[in-house]
């Protein structure tokens, strides 16, 4: 969970003839497929994809991800770029300590992926539905890891092969000491 705190700028108070600042309002924010669904939901278009969204979009999002009760709706005119920098630092960070070997190989998959993909992966893999509220890139890793877990395991080809036979011949050789 995020924690930004959005302030409305300065204004000056003809009566007491000062500069004034609102406090503003600290908003706590999840980046989860719950989010990701409502955005969705008013957008009609996929989040996750390479189409640059609009400040708008941007906004609305974190509109989205907020989970603080009783939200002035004004708050969201006021947030700065360092709430939108936090923003976007905390939607890119993995959360997880989880990671892949890179497969050069690997064929890009051009699906589009949207929330109720997302759910169909869950379903398809019985992945609890509380996982809906986890941070989205924790969630996708999970469902990454249960398709890795899920595969047969490859056959050994070529040298490879070739290293475990040997492997398995010298510690055979060596179990039973005999010399071929």
């Amino acid at each position: 969970m995020l924690q930004i705190t959005v302030r409305p700028p300065e204004f000056f108070d003809d009566e007491k003839q000062e500069f004034v600042q609102d406090k503003g309002q600290d908003l706590q924010l999840e980046h989860s497929l719950v989010s990701l669904s409502k955005w969705e939901s008013k957008w009609k278009k996929p989040f996750i994809s390479k189409e640059e969204k609009s400040q708008e979009e941007s906004i609305d999002y974190i509109r989205c991800m907020t989970v603080t009760q009783n939200v002035n709706p004004q708050i969201y005119d006021f947030i700065s770029s360092e709430n939108i920098k936090a923003v976007a630092a905390y939607i890119d960070s993995p959360m997880t300590a989880t990671t892949f070997a890179r497969d050069d190989r690997k064929v890009t998959n051009r699906d589009i992926v949207t929330a109720e993909i997302i759910y169909y992966w869950m379903i398809a893999l019985n992945i609890p539905f509380e996982c809906q509220k986890w941070h989205l890139n924790r969630l996708l890793t999970l469902i990454n890891v249960c398709n890795i877990k899920n595969q047969p395991q490859k056959k050994l080809k070529g040298k490879a092969l070739y290293e475990h036979n040997k492997a398995l011949n010298d510690a055979r050789r060596k179990q039973l000491n005999t010399g071929g």
